[in-house]
């Protein structure tokens, strides 16, 4: 028997053991019980006298007649719903699947035609389960075996596997494939068990179908792969999904090791070739080819000339959509014969290579031709497509400079020689300068008859930028320098003030009615000598005294500070510390007046509350480069910030922060040195100070301070002091932090030398009136003529660095020459180390910064004798 045949004897279930024929049964025996119960009633109906149990047992006889009289004429129906389990059966014996319902054990309840027909079962006893069928093999019974597990934990499945020869008789030859799946069938109503339902499908046919798609897919890769030129595919962003291994050997890649999406266009092109490529764009929803002569980059970085067939595709929105590229390389016989094709190649080749942006126009200013730095540069201004529909040069310049731009291309076209370049701003970006060149084309080519003048451009932004950042530093550094020499003028001038009115309230009393007056005159002038001093900081002439410190110490020793000046406003302090700062080297007070002097800024923008945020932390070389200043190295740096949320700094006064006497606060409320101290101070101390500002929004400074990277032996002085101090040690806290001398009189013999007459007689009666003999000298030369005088019987000299004849660090080299012990004081306005640095390393001298009072000049005095 054929197996159509046998599919056709299987119009109904082999297997049916559930739903309407177990309904029936239950239905007939209640109908047999009913009726045995009117049995009983007629034989026994003489014996029962009981009217009531008589009239139950007719009524049970007639019910039972009842039922069984019509489930025979079908009256009524044996099981409910049978029309729609009629159609369920018909849908499940018509079903191409072998479908198989069981119990949890694995018992048969029902089995339908195609099941009987795939595994060789012509009737009902023949039926064989899932288990005996694929149990005989290793692949079908491990499959069976996963769905069983799978059921048991509540899951469907389904198993692929393959096995030598068919399940049931009458299949071709051969292995076949099979699919099983499983599902559980829940019970509509009450707690039943849930059934299996298995179904068998021969898979062969499809499995074939398959095989024989992956063949012809593999082999149309194949042919791809090793077609006689390259090719690539790429995704809207330019990743590369796919490359031919023509084109991977070309290039020297390693295709098993090739990623989809791993790779950019920009990985492939070398040189300006990428900017020809982006620069093809099609119309929305539309497709655009070109070719292109440009260069590709090998692995090993050399380049490869090659011709591309570039196809790319633009989403309806006009988004760039996806590319295909093919490749052609050029053999050397080949150039040799089209060696016409082959210098034209060439020749785009150097022309698109060229780091210079260049473009051909005619005598009305419209663009011809292009190279691919030009359409990099200004691609956010005009494409190839605006190069297609005659872009004029005028539409990359802006409006003001489009004259100029006219005028160069008129003188071009008139063959004029030595045109000015011309410098301009794009119509998009104000920040971006660029230098056109306009040459004359003299000879026109017959390839392009109507050329006028070939056009050069070149980005100029970082010039101009460093142009602006030199003139700037010229005029703060010559600023700087004239505020320098005010502040050492003044500070003689201070000097003589300060010395006269402590000269006067030392023979004034209290009481006096000059006191008052006399004070008031201190009082200011030691205001002066503030402002005095900021403008040296300003100009970094003001003496330091590095030392070396951690940020995190300093800031938290300022905090309470800060919270003071913060009283009474409504702004906040929030303070981040670093962890693990690198020590910096700077001087201690003159840090903290810039911390306190930022603060103060920021609390004044602020007149509505905010929050001031002062942060620290550590920042490596690869970090500092990432805020790309270009005036700062490239090094290990410590940051400090100070941010605040007020009203933030006007772009237009942003250069002039920094220079002395700017403010915009009102009258009397600064006096516009602040920052420009601040300035000074950060630079004396290597360091640089970056503002950023955004108006409405806040202000944040940027301190940058080297690292300092601290000496071995230093460390073990400074750990050695640490604990000697940790142990009680006074020695060394004496040494750190020196009591003033209570006694400031003496009977030493002092040279005093100051080409100021007021300073040097103010100092000569101050030290006299403390006991002292003191010899004055207005010059260097003069002060060696009354050592010479005084034979050397000198304890101590008193000099002003800036000097004329002579200066003081010139006097101290001719003195030691002859008195290597003699002790020496330098008095100056400038800071120490501008002057130190022309003595020899072994020179000791003590040091009184300009302006003093007479207790600061009679204690250094005092100290210098007595070290």
């Amino acid at each position: 028997m054929t197996k159509s045949r046998q599919v056709d004897d299987y119009n109904a279930p082999l297997v049916d053991r559930g739903g309407r024929s177990g309904t029936a049964i239950r239905i007939i025996l209640l109908a047999i019980v009913l009726i045995a119960a009117a049995a009983a009633f007629v034989f026994f109906k003489d014996s029962l006298g009981n009217e009531l149990v008589l009239g139950g047992l007719g009524v049970l006889a007639m019910v039972g007649i009842f039922f069984l009289v019509s489930s025979v004429i079908g009256f009524i129906e044996v099981m409910p719903q049978r029309q729609s389990d009629s159609l369920a059966r018909a849908f499940l014996n018509s079903h191409p699947d072998g479908s198989l319902i069981t119990d949890d054990r694995g018992r048969i309840v029902y089995a339908n035609a195609a099941y009987g027909a795939l595994t060789g079962a012509r009737k009902a006893t023949e039926v064989q389960t899932l288990e005996t069928l694929l149990s005989r093999h290793r692949e079908s019974n491990e499959a069976l075996y996963r769905l069983v597990n799978g059921l048991r934990e509540g899951r469907e499945g389904r198993e692929e596997f393959r096995l030598l020869r068919a399940v049931g008789p009458g299949s071709s030859a051969g292995a076949h494939w099979y699919r099983l799946k499983a599902r559980l069938l829940k019970p509509e109503e009450g707690d039943g068990k849930p059934l299996q339902i298995w179904q068998i499908t021969d898979i062969t046919a499809e499995r074939e179908d398959q095989e024989r798609f992956f063949k012809e897919l593999q082999n149309a890769i194949d042919y791809l792969d090793h077609a006689p030129a390259g090719f690539f595919s790429a995704g809207r962003k330019g990743e590369i999904f796919y490359l031919n291994a023509t084109l991977a050997e070309w290039l020297g890649l390693d295709l098993t090791k090739f990623i989809p999406g791993s790779m950019n266009i920009g990985d492939l092109v070398a040189g300006e070739g990428l900017a020809l490529i982006q620069s093809v764009q099609a119309e929305p929803g539309l497709k655009k080819t070109v070719t292109l002569d440009l260069d590709l980059r090998k692995s090993n970085g050399q380049s490869l000339p090659v011709q591309i067939i570039h196809r790319v595709t633009s989403m309806r929105d006009g988004a760039p959509g996806e590319s295909r590229t093919i490749v052609l390389t050029r053999e050397a016989g080949q150039e040799n014969e089209q060696s016409a094709s082959a210098a034209a190649m060439r020749f785009t080749r150097f022309f698109n290579n060229t780091p210079m942006a260049i473009a051909s126009v005619d005598g009305k200013g419209k663009i011809l031709r292009t190279n691919a730095p030009f359409l990099k540069l200004f691609s956010n201004i005009v494409s190839r497509d605006d190069l297609e529909r005659d872009a004029l040069l005028e539409t990359i310049v802006q409006e003001s400079d489009r004259p100029q731009i006219a005028a160069a291309l008129a003188a071009a076209k008139d063959r004029q020689g030595d045109i000015a370049p011309i410098d301009s701003r794009t119509p998009t970006d104000d920040a971006r300068f660029f230098r056109f060149y306009v040459n004359a084309v003299i000879d026109q080519s017959d390839e392009a008859p109507e050329e006028a003048a070939i056009v050069y451009a070149v980005e100029v932004t970082e010039q101009k930028a460093l142009e602006a950042q030199m003139a700037q530093t010229q005029k703060m550094n010559a600023v700087g320098t004239l505020a320098g020499g005010i502040a050492h003028d003044f500070n003689n001038v201070l000097t003589a003030i300060l010395l006269s009115s402590d000269h006067l309230l030392l023979q004034a009393r209290p009481a006096d009615a000059s006191f008052a007056d006399l004070m008031e005159i201190k009082r200011n002038a030691n205001r002066a000598a503030v402002l005095v001093r900021q403008l040296l900081a300003f100009s970094r002439k003001q003496t330091m005294r590095p030392t070396v410190l951690n940020l995190t110490d300093v800031v938290g020793d300022l905090r309470m500070l800060v919270d003071r000046l913060l009283s009474g406003t409504n702004v906040k302090l929030d303070v981040e510390y670093g962890r693990d700062l690198w020590p910096v080297k700077t001087d201690l007070s003159q840090f903290e007046q810039v911390l306190i002097n930022l603060c103060v800024n920021a609390r004044d923008a602020m007149p509505q509350g905010g929050t001031l945020t002062l942060r620290t932390r550590n920042l490596p070389a690869a970090e500092v480069a990432a805020f790309n200043y270009s005036y700062m190295p490239h090094e290990d740096m410590v940051l400090v910030e100070v941010t605040d949320t007020g009203t933030g700094i006007a772009p237009e006064i942003m250069d002039k922060i920094f220079e002395p006497f700017f403010t915009t606060k009102e009258v009397g409320k600064g006096t516009g040195l602040g920052l420009a101290m601040v300035y000074g101070i950060v630079k004396q101390s290597g360091g640089y100070i970056q503002p950023e500002s955004e108006v409405g929004k806040g202000t944040t400074f940027r301190i940058f301070l080297p690292r300092h990277i601290v000496e071995p032996a230093v460390a073990a002085e400074a750990e050695a002091a640490d604990q000697a101090v940790a142990a009680g040690g006074a020695n060394v806290v004496e040494l750190v932090q020196p009591q003033q001398p209570e006694d400031l009189t003496g009977s030493a013999v002092i040279l005093l030398v100051e080409d100021e007459e007021a300073v040097r007689r103010g100092g000569k009666r101050m030290l006299e009136t403390r006991g002292y003999t003191v010899h004055e000298a207005g010059s260097g030369v003069e002060a060696l003529e009354i050592m010479e005088e005084l034979e050397g019987k000198v304890d101590i000299v008193v000099s002003d660095v800036v000097m004329p004849e002579m200066d003081g660090p010139s006097l101290l080299r001719e003195l030691r020459k002859k008195y290597p012990d003699l002790k020496f004081i330098f008095v100056s306005g400038y800071a120490e180390d501008a002057f130190a640095r022309n003595l020899p390393p072994e020179a000791k001298f003590g040091f009184l910064p300009k302006p003093f009072s007479l207790k600061q000049l009679a204690v250094v005095v005092k100290e210098t004798l007595d070290s």
